[in-house]
């Protein structure tokens, strides 16, 4: 109930011209999501389907994951799951760019939706990503391989939508977000925090002079 005031609150008052989803794992915050959704007519809607770990741990239950394919991916206009996630959404195995793209035509057919498959588990030192669009046609974005940081999906996704809804087309939305993810991850590592993987620096522009201000106060 709580989660629906907000949602109520946030598209009649200053109306989304996108909308990006997360990790939802429960079936219930599911469906008032979807009902949201529909009920406000929303658009530009991008789906994150946080369901496994980079470690490769499963995040949601059976159920929470049914929910989501049969009440919220029917309604969006982009799924950006990575190559585990796009697993268990066709049950099928993924090895390469060709699964990938079986995958992707798979479940663009299955929700009329564009589906863009992050590659970065792939093996080998490209990194591919492979949009493929309800009218049957597909582009694989590919570069150099950067070594992951923490939340790369979850910004990509965002990012994704920030540009859909400043009005770029999906294929310039997408080229777009992953420049900037780009230098967020090489701005991240400059940051050098902590131990392990660390976060990204979502104002790369800025890290420049960040870095200097911590040189002169310190």
């Amino acid at each position: 109930s709580f989660l629906k005031e907000q949602l109520d609150c946030i598209f009649t008052d200053i109306y989304p011209d996108a909308v990006k989803i997360g990790m939802v794992s429960a079936g219930g915050l599911i469906r008032v999501i979807a009902d949201a959704l529909e009920t406000y007519q929303a658009r530009n809607i991008v789906v994150d389907p946080v369901m496994v770990s980079t470690s490769g741990r499963k995040l949601m239950t059976d159920e929470a994951i049914e929910e989501i394919k049969n009440e919220l991916l029917p309604l969006v206009t982009l799924i950006t799951p990575n190559i585990d996630e796009a697993m268990v959404l066709t049950g099928n195995s993924i090895q390469n760019t060709q699964d990938m793209l079986a995958a992707a035509k798979q479940l663009s057919i299955d929700y009329q939706t564009h589906i863009l498959i992050k590659g970065g588990h792939l093996e080998g030192d490209k990194m591919c990503d492979l949009l493929y669009s309800p009218d049957h046609t597909y582009y694989i974005y590919e570069e150099k391989k950067i070594e992951n940081l923490h939340g790369t999906g979850c910004t990509l996704s965002s990012a994704i939508a920030s540009y859909q809804a400043k009005g770029y087309s999906m294929k310039e939305s997408i080229r777009h977000a992953k420049e900037y993810i780009t230098h967020a991850i090489i701005a991240g590592k400059n940051l050098n925090i902590g131990h392990g993987n660390g976060p990204l620096w979502h104002f790369p522009d800025s890290v420049a002079q960040i870095c200097t201000f911590c040189a002169v106060v310190s």
